[in-house]
């Protein structure tokens, strides 16, 4: 599938550009040679970043829910939830960690984020972020990223038909090769 060309407002990307993009912010992290002791995802954009992080290196990967891009089909930032559990595969999250997300847009997720896990959370020594994309705008940093945008485009990611498709639709969809 040819994709259309980026531009200073859509940032387009494939499914074989977002896994090299994982791929290139493991070898980021790995290449500044912090040691990390778990890495937390935040569901639902740094699900799939996290996962792969976790079996490169090895590490039990948690997993916290938040969410502020609710309105207009999930275009419009909204009041910012952070769900009361995480879930870990292995242990309690404590130590050194990853904090990771597809991106940094405004910065107010990871911001509030850090704040609510420091609160919450007394044993954890360091944390640090890592995202594949970080956005111009951004009151943030992240520690870790592979892609700046400096002119915050939309960023068009390859899971993105799943938000328009129902499972009534799933059938002709797949017949129409849209995967």
């Amino acid at each position: 599938m040819v994709l259309p060309a980026n531009t200073d407002r859509d940032h387009w990307v494939s499914w074989a550009q977002y896994n090299e993009l994982i791929e290139r912010l493991a070898l980021i992290v790995h290449e500044s040679g912090w040691k990390f002791d778990k890495i937390l995802c935040l569901a639902r954009g740094g699900v799939r970043v996290g996962d792969v992080l976790s079996r490169i290196y090895d590490v039990p990967l948690g997993i916290l829910a938040t969410s502020s891009y609710r309105e207009a089909a999930g275009t419009v930032q909204g009041k910012m939830d952070i769900a009361q559990y995480i879930t870990i595969t292995r242990g309690t999250l404590d130590g050194k960690v990853l904090l990771v997300d597809d991106m940094v847009d405004t910065g107010m997720t990871f911001g509030r984020v850090r704040d609510h896990l420091l609160n919450q959370f007394p044993d954890i020594e360091e944390i640090r972020t890592a995202v594949l994309w970080w956005k111009g705008h951004s009151k943030v940093t992240p520690d870790y990223h592979v892609e700046h945008l400096p002119t915050n485009p939309w960023i068009h990611q390859p899971f993105e038909d799943y938000d328009s498709i129902r499972p009534h639709q799933l059938e002709a969809w797949m017949r129409k090769g849209k995967r």
